[in-house]
């Protein structure tokens, strides 16, 4: 019996016999073409693109008895991709300009678009980098003559074993057929995953090596909650995770009875859970899985698949989609953008520097590069009598920084009035508190905003100096810290004095562990992923505020994170065990 750790993509066990799902290696041939052979070879690629989309539509059609509405989507998202995208012109372009054949075309601008997804500091973002290989690979398999996966067809249901399933893949699985799978590479956020969880199939990424390391008919067992995987269990392991399997299998259905319930605590406080988006598509979601509005819109993602900027009308189109998917009532918290550091847009030249994250980017950038920034704050403007939208700045690190930006706001309403664009003059202004410097001063800047927003994923980093990417500091990334703990407490005070209200939307606000500290401190809204708002609404409901409140004051005195873990644990047994 051997065990495997890796990431939990989608909760649930499973167990069964190991498929093994090897990699289909496409061989690529390139070379350069003559001049005469440069129009053929984009009528040949165009023809590809055709194809490909031909396959996606059949996929997303033939998904709709086991993908929800909001699911499907990431395949309209695929056939974007393929429709008039830049990703589909930098492969023409590649034909054009270097006389490369189709698939060297197709290869180069996929590793381009993945290179630059995969470098982002953000695990939502760099997740999308399997999108761009998923349409490269499928444009590579018809220009070689590849069939698509055919499946393992015995009657026994199976574990699925790969080095990497793509979204088209994950939905061609059946649920008669395949339990759960686990993959070498893969993160939570990628849309496999997020498919995983729509279907409802156990699974469990990053297991580098696994692929390599079980045999065809290997007996597994999926744990999707912890991200453990165990080969060749023994008898006893297999009936304790088949007593898990059941007990699990009741508590999902309570949870679904929570979808359109309050998340309101047993003594009658309200705590609004919000989701984290990156693009309408997601909203869908969240909204199906009953969120009550969205805390963080990642607006960078409209900037990210392309070569150029996007125009104020297409981003006007995609905060109004927002807005629309959950009515005139629901928060929408649209982030200003937040680029640079580790997310670049190599159509904006920005420089290399040797401290990117604490360089030049999202604030900074926008202040420098007003006419950039007015096009987007249009358009959120415009957008704003669609819902209720709510603006937010990002990485404001002194009082002056916000006066600017504000002052950029106030020129662009100026300029929708002049062309008698109608926007909400009630728009709700607010800022991310997510550098030790804005939180120290909160209670200055509480008094020119309507609302504050607390990034934990950078202040934890910055509070405690660590880079959270970096294997050898890593461990030193902890949310518990007393010092993190204190700030977070500190910004609640300074905005609750001002009388205004304060949320969270980094990691930490999904953290089940986390939460009844976070509530305790008087947090009024937590955004999260979507699948971790059932979850916490079930945890609040339970709940008593005042227990809370008082548990908090102790953990606020305690000197370690160890220790206040350790407490929490004690409290709480039924999140940990």
């Amino acid at each position: 019996m051997t065990e495997w750790k890796g990431i939990a993509a989608s909760s649930g066990y499973a167990m069964g016999r190991a498929f093994l799902l090897q990699d289909d290696k496409v061989g690529i041939p390139e070379r350069i073409l003559a001049e005469e052979e440069i129009e053929p070879e984009l009528q040949r690629l165009e023809e590809t693109v055709d194809s490909a989309v031909e396959q996606l539509e059949a996929i997303q059609e033939s998904s709709r008895d086991k993908l929800g509405e909001e699911q499907l989507e990431i395949f309209s998202f695929h056939i974007a991709l393929l429709q008039g995208s830049d990703y589909v012109k930098s492969m023409a372009a590649n034909i054009k300009a270097e006389a490369l054949n189709a698939e060297a075309a197709v290869r180069q601008a996929t590793g381009k678009f993945v290179e630059m997804f995969e470098n982002i500091d953000n695990e939502y973002m760099r997740e999308r980098a399997a999108d761009f290989r998923d349409v490269g690979s499928r444009l590579l398999k018809i220009l070689s003559g590849i069939p698509d996966v055919a499946w393992d067809e015995s009657g026994e249901k199976l574990i699925l074993v790969a080095h990497e399933l793509t979204p088209s893949d994950t939905a061609q699985l059946s649920r008669d057929k395949v339990s759960g799978f686990v993959t070498n590479v893969g993160g939570k956020t990628s849309h496999t995953a997020i498919m995983a969880r729509s279907m409802e199939i156990p699974a469990v990424v990053g297991l580098n090596g696994i692929l390599e390391s079980v045999r065809p008919g290997d007996f597994v067992i999926i744990d999707g909650n912890e991200g453990t995987v165990w080969i060749n269990p023994s008898a006893e392991s297999i009936s304790h995770y088949q007593d898990k399997q059941k007990q699990f299998n009741v508590q999902q259905l309570e949870l679904r009875t929570l979808i359109d319930a309050p998340s309101v605590t047993a003594d009658g406080r309200r705590i609004e859970l919000a989701a984290n988006i990156g693009n309408p598509h997601d909203a869908h979601h969240a909204r199906q899985i009953g969120a009550e509005g969205i805390g963080l819109y990642r607006t960078e993602f409209l900037y990210m698949d392309r070569e150029d900027l996007p125009s104020e009308e297409e981003q006007f189109r995609a905060y109004r989609e927002v807005a629309e998917a959950f009515g005139m009532e629901s928060p929408i918290v649209i982030r200003t953008l937040d680029i640079g550091g580790d997310k670049e847009l190599p159509y904006l030249g920005l420089p290399k520097e040797m401290n990117p994250f604490l360089g030049y980017r999202a604030i900074r950038i926008c202040l420098d590069r007003t006419d950039i920034f007015k096009v987007q704050l249009r358009a959120i403007l415009r957008a704003s009598v669609h819902g209720n939208i709510k603006l937010m700045f990002p990485m404001i690190s002194t009082l002056h920084e916000l006066r600017t930006a504000k002052q950029v706001l106030e020129e662009a309403k100026q300029e929708l009035d002049e062309a008698n664009i109608p926007f909400n003059r009630e728009l709700e202004v607010g800022m991310m508190i997510e550098i030790p410097s804005s939180a120290i001063i909160a209670d200055q800047l509480a008094k020119e905003v309507n609302f504050f927003s607390i990034g934990t994923n950078d202040l934890i980093q910055y509070t405690l100096a660590v880079d959270r990417m970096n294997e050898s500091v890593s461990y030193l990334y902890e949310p518990f810290e007393p010092a993190v703990l204190r700030l977070i407490h500190m910004v609640v005070q300074a905005a609750h004095k001002e009388g205004k209200w304060v949320g969270m939307c980094g990691e930490m606000a999904g953290d089940l562990t986390a939460i009844p500290i976070l509530v305790g401190m008087g947090l009024d809204e937590l955004s999260m992923s979507a699948s971790s708002i059932l979850p916490a609404r079930s945890l609040i409901r339970r709940s008593n505020v005042q227990e809370w409140q008082r548990m908090t004051e102790k953990v606020l005195q305690m000197d370690t994170a160890q220790e206040i873990k350790a407490y929490m644990g004690l409290a709480f047994p039924e999140i940990h065990n």
